[in-house]
């Protein structure tokens, strides 16, 4: 289905015994609702738990509209198709797992949803603002243009935007909209703690200490696996269901 935003939404109808809010699910840059949730199976294991689940694309990605503007694809303009999802599910309460770019969208969402969330899960959570080097007048033109970037950094980046094709100058836009809204968390302000989970050879999320500490009762999980694989990983799948059962 398409929400009013016109991000395209995967959901998941819950198992015959309903027993829980619904669950949104937030993908990482550069990947899609069905890559990180559907093809490891979260979704499906959540909604025979008995939760309603919602996948959406951010906007940018898989089968939702690219943004127009590097404002469109900020992180508040992110958090608003969010919370325009779960408005069009009828959610007035609700759980929520996101993971890298996901779980930065997900620590915004206790204040665009206040009272809202209930339980978040938060995976793979990069402390610092990943794209606060990447020169994007240089990522603009390497997309553009096939100018290559003389910084290693935005040559990486430009590199994987690139692989995505027709959908390259859109996540360069997104590129753009994340840096000029640089992650620097400081309290949490929903009701329960958040659960931060990382790999244990992630060395994207180095630091996620500090995060740890801005929030009194915050629990901090390792499980098995570098920045890509954890999701892919049993451990991960199964802490999801145990967290969000409690």
């Amino acid at each position: 289905m398409q929400s009013r935003t016109g991000l395209a939404v995967r959901t998941f109808a819950p198992g015959p015994a309903p027993a829980g809010l619904p669950v949104l699910l937030v993908h990482g840059f550069g990947s899609t609702g069905h890559r990180d949730w559907v093809e490891t199976g979260i979704a499906q294991a959540l909604a025979r738990a008995g939760r309603p689940v919602l996948v959406p694309d951010l906007r940018g990605h898989g089968d939702s509209p690219a943004p127009s503007s590097a404002r469109e694809a900020g992180v508040a303009a992110h958090v608003e198709d969010l919370v325009a999802v779960l408005d069009e599910a009828g959610a007035a309460s609700y759980d929520a797992v996101g993971y890298s770019l996901g779980a930065r969208l997900t620590w915004e969402l206790p204040s665009a949803t206040p009272g809202r969330l209930r339980r978040a899960l938060l995976g793979g959570l990069v402390p610092a603002e990943p794209f606060a080097a990447v020169d994007t007048a240089a990522l603009h033109r390497a997309v553009a243009e096939g100018t290559e970037p003389a910084d290693p950094l935005t040559s990486a980046v430009a590199g994987m935007v690139r692989a995505h094709g027709d959908r390259a100058a859109g996540l360069a836009l997104c590129v753009e909209g994340l840096r000029e809204t640089p992650f620097a968390p400081r309290s949490w302000t929903g009701g329960v703690p958040p659960v931060l989970v990382v790999g244990d050879r992630d060395a994207m999320t180095r630091g996620i200490e500090r995060v740890a500490d801005l929030v009194d009762g915050c629990e901090l999980l390792t499980v098995p696996g570098d920045h890509q694989g954890v999701l892919t990983g049993e451990a991960f799948r199964r802490t999801v269901l145990e967290v969000l059962a409690r």
